[in-house]
């Protein structure tokens, strides 16, 4: 599987749209779509608060803490 751009996989995304002939498969598709952005948005947001929390760790121990 190729992924082109940050986890999109372009590839997965044409196929599964060219399978979308009817309404509810189209629909279905929009759903997976989001799903998965929203799952993204999720992940960025965990690896955020994780290297904050690190930082401040950090920060801490080395008798550096901003508050």
């Amino acid at each position: 599987m190729s992924k082109q751009d940050g986890g999109f996989d372009y590839h997965r995304y044409r196929s599964l749209l060219a399978d979308a002939v009817d309404e509810p498969s189209r629909l279905a598709f929009i759903d997976l779509l989001i799903e998965e952005r929203a799952r993204e948005r999720l992940k960025a947001l965990s690896t955020s608060e994780r290297l904050a929390i690190t930082a401040k760790t950090v920060a801490s121990i080395l008798g550096t803490s901003r508050t």
